[in-house]
């Protein structure tokens, strides 16, 4: 209680929250903002590292006063989030989460959000640790005063490491990603291939054999509400020559993270592989994970049709109606969990489809949308910056899609744009996509011009993200 504060300033309205008997809001000043606590006890104040003035404590946003916040206010602190439908939002930029919790307010009655999401790919072209991410998630909230649940998704973790360092921070979710052991061949291997590739797998990782596998699972027969799923011995074959070393791999972290102290739940993704989950594949993969004692909360297959970032589906709606029909039907038929749209930003014809396929028991996952909407204040605010943004990431753009499907072209790029239609350039493909996935090189080169700009200008860009996300939640939001 005896580090120097910030001066007062004006308090955020949204932000102000009572808690028997003390009150705590933010409060901007000229040039940062800060936490005030009035009528606290002393035992809580203990908690806090800030200065008494005048009858109130100040305290800067620091890393441990926002985990004293989260202990304050534990509607704030990360919780599981169950069955219940549920959307990440991923905020690359640490900045986001007010607009985040508007598009709620405004649109998302019902759902169950998940601010603190960040893949460690993304922590790392971000220069950020799960434990930043976590903190302006937790400040980003309370200023805008939410005060329902919230989730914390530590998205895409690939080893065990990754899993330590999140569960350190505090996370409760844990997005299990074994996408690098997906076999891309055996999805259309011949029969002498598979079986090798098959009876090739670690079988003593899951405990059984591949004699046993067959014996297990050959003609069963799974009903789902409109129509079957008759496992054969082919697709039994393919579905562990594909997908088995993924399951295996899953299966180690998944052990390291039940033997950790804490609580928690677990998401399996495949979503980014090449070829579409098959229904017989999806059986498999949940079978066999169950028949091992992990019980996903969610699981995200790989839907058919295009699922680029920060653009809209690309394929047939009819086709990807019926995919995610028969994979809702296959969830609830194995016991119920929830079934997972990954690079699911901007793709606003899927999700009426998704939300009727799964009547709600779903978790809708974005990330880099926010980033490139933040842009559009660049756009509006300070053209030369944003025509220097726009060259980086052109001239960057090979090393910056790796890791992405894109369909742009930054050849196609319009060149001679107005000061005043800078934004559109964020609506159209090309650009877009080559500015959103061009984040980590821009924020290494611009970050101090970026959050000068973003800082001058927090309502306009909590305006700006509020209205794209509403688009997001509203197909999700239950009356």
């Amino acid at each position: 209680m005896n580090q120097t504060t910030t001066a007062p300033g004006t308090a955020i309205a949204d932000s102000v929250i009572s808690r028997e008997e003390a009150t705590f809001w933010l409060e901007r000043t000229r040039s940062s903002k800060g936490l005030v606590i009035e009528g606290a006890t002393s035992d809580l104040l203990d908690t806090f590292t800030g200065s008494a003035d005048s009858g109130r404590f100040r305290a800067d946003l620091t890393a441990d006063n926002a985990l004293a916040l989260r202990k304050a206010l534990p509607h704030l602190a990360p919780a599981k989030l169950g069955l219940g439908t549920s959307v990440g939002f991923g905020d690359r930029l640490g900045i986001c989460t007010p607009g985040h919790v508007r598009s709620l307010k405004a649109a998302g009655a019902g759902i169950k959000p998940v601010f603190a999401q960040q893949s460690i790919r993304e922590m790392g072209r971000t220069n950020r640790t799960p434990r930043n991410v976590l903190d302006d998630a937790t400040w980003g909230a309370f200023e805008a005063g939410w005060e329902g649940p919230v989730g914390a998704d530590a998205d895409h973790l690939h080893t065990i490491e990754d899993i330590d360092s999140c569960a350190a921070a505090g996370y409760v979710m844990f997005t299990l990603d074994p996408n690098d052991h997906v076999d891309p061949e055996a999805e259309h291997a011949g029969a002498a291939t598979l079986e090798a590739k098959a009876q090739g797998l670690d079988w003593s990782a899951l405990d059984s054999s591949y004699e046993n596998f067959l014996a297990s699972y050959s003609g069963h027969r799974i009903e789902l509400e409109h129509e079957s799923i008759t496992l054969d011995d082919e697709s039994l074959v393919r579905a562990m020559a594909k997908y088995g070393a993924a399951i295996v791999q899953t299966m180690t972290m998944y052990r390291h993270l039940d033997s950790l102290d804490i609580d928690y739940e677990f998401e399996m993704a495949v979503d980014e592989t090449d070829y579409p989950t098959k229904p017989a594949e999806h059986v498999v993969i949940i079978s066999e994970l169950k028949r091992l004692g992990a019980t996903p909360v969610s699981f995200a297959p790989r839907f058919v049709g295009g699922f680029e970032k920060g653009i809209e589906y690309i394929g047939s709606l009819d086709a990807l109606r019926r995919d995610f029909q028969l994979h809702a039907e296959i969830a609830r038929a194995l016991g119920l969990y929830k079934l997972s749209l990954h690079s699911g930003s901007d793709k606003y014809s899927t999700y009426p489809l998704l939300a009727e396929a799964t009547g709600g028991i779903v978790h809708l996952k974005t990330a880099g949308t926010s980033w490139a909407e933040a842009l559009r204040v660049i756009a509006r605010r300070d053209a030369t910056l944003f025509r220097e943004l726009l060259a980086e990431a052109v001239r960057s753009f090979e090393q910056n899609r790796k890791s992405y499907t894109l369909s742009c072209d930054p050849a196609r790029i319009p060149s001679g744009v107005p000061d005043d239609q800078l934004d559109r350039l964020l609506t159209t493909v090309d650009s877009r996509q080559v500015l959103h996935v061009g984040y980590g090189a821009l924020l290494r080169r611009f970050h101090d011009d970026l959050y000068r700009v973003w800082d001058a200008h927090e309502s306009e860009l909590a305006e700006i993200i509020a209205r794209h996300f509403i688009r997001h939640v509203a197909p999700f939001s239950v009356a």
